[in-house]
């Protein structure tokens, strides 16, 4: 375990630095992401009223494709000049390589989400303030089985040419069940609902969060040795 730990770490620091400088990801996806929430923010929004009732949709809508495109991003990399045939090849735990892929997709998206969580309140009015920690909750533990499923298919698609669109059709599917247990809790805690009765959903995220990156762990290995 301690080997799947420091290779992890190493690698991780191989993605920190290779995105502090190229800003690649981080900006594309930020980009991305602020477009997608004011085109949505035009479209949508009608009143303050119906404003909670949209901006979670749109908030997750905009975190989901906001993530395709990061992970696809990062896994491009991989494809440059067969530097994931490298690391398969190398004595590297396959699952470091995993583990070290989903968090600095944590990393980029908790920046991104960061942004689209001040973004989305003012676009819509709203005042995030009083629940900002647990809506942070409620989209980290969303995040983190969103890219222990994408990280894996991501992986699968690397050697495809329309990877984005590949990964989109693989992934929305299998973590659909997920993101709108994100969605139905966000909605509630902007609707006024107290913490209590949003516990459920968070320990439903935080199950299907366990269950995605077992998965992930014990099947990344198998499927990119075929």
């Amino acid at each position: 375990m301690s080997r799947i730990l420091r290779a992890t770490w190493v690698l991780l620091l191989k993605e920190l630095r290779i995105e502090l400088r190229t800003g690649e990801v981080v900006v594309t996806t930020g980009l991305f992401a602020t477009l997608v929430a004011v085109l949505t923010s035009l479209s949508f929004y009608i009143d303050r009223q119906s404003a909670a009732l949209v901006a979670p949709g749109v908030l997750w809508i905009t975190v989901t494709f906001a993530g395709v495109l990061a992970m696809g991003r990062s896994w491009t990399r991989e494809r440059e000049h067969d530097v994931f045939r490298g690391l398969l090849l190398s004595p590297t735990p396959r699952a470091a390589i995993y583990l070290s892929k989903l968090a600095a997709t944590l990393v980029f998206l908790g920046i991104v989400e960061l942004i689209l969580l001040l973004l989305v309140g003012l676009l819509f009015n709203l005042d995030l303030t009083e629940h900002f920690f647990p809506l942070a909750l409620l989209l980290a533990m969303g995040t983190v089985g969103f890219a222990a499923t994408g990280n894996l298919f991501a992986a699968l698609s690397v050697r495809t040419r329309a990877r984005e669109m590949v990964l989109a059709v693989m992934v929305f599917p299998v973590v659909a069940p997920a993101l709108l247990s994100g969605v139905v809790a966000t909605r509630e805690l902007l609707g006024g609902a107290p913490l209590s009765e949003v516990v459920g959903w968070i320990q439903l995220l935080g199950a299907v969060d366990i269950a995605f990156l077992v998965a992930g762990v014990w099947l990344f290995e198998p499927l990119v040795s075929d």
